[in-house]
C-alpha cells in the first residue's frame, strides 16, 4: 500500500483502519501525526513523521490481524460485523469466550 497524496487519501486511509483504534494500544497518539495533515486550515504535507507513522500503523495491524483457530462449545459467540457504503462492503467474524477482554478475529 503507497502512502496518501492528498488531505482526501488521507481521511480514506484513517476511515479504513479506524475500525482497528480499539484493538490498538494509544492508537489515536500513533496516528495524530495523519490526522494533522487533513486539516482544512493545513496545506497538505506528508513528511518523514507521516511516513514513520503509515509504517508504524500497518505493521500495528498486521500484529492484530492474526486470525485464530475457530473454537466451539455453548459459550463461545460468533459476532458477524458488516458495513455498507458508498466505497463498497466490508464484513468480519469474530468469536469471543468468556474471561477475554476482547474478540478474536476468524475472518474478513
Amino acid at each position: 500500500m503507497s502512502p496518501p497524496t492528498s488531505k482526501k487519501e488521507t481521511q480514506a486511509f484513517l476511515g479504513a483502519i479506524g475500525f482497528w483504534r480499539m484493538h490498538i494500544p494509544e492508537y489515536s497518539q500513533i496516528v495524530s501525526p495523519l490526522y494533522l495533515v487533513t486539516h482544512k486550515k493545513n496545506d497538505f504535507h506528508w513528511g518523514p513523521e507521516q511516513q514513520q507513522v503509515f509504517a508504524q500503523i500497518k505493521q500495528e495491524i498486521a500484529h492484530v490481524v492474526a486470525l485464530g483457530p475457530v473454537r466451539t462449545g455453548p459459550e463461545v459467540k460468533n459476532v458477524l460485523y458488516s458495513a455498507a457504503g458508498n466505497n463498497g462492503l466490508s464484513w468480519s467474524l469474530w468469536e469471543k469466550v468468556p474471561g477475554e477482554t476482547r474478540g478474536q478475529p476468524l475472518g474478513f
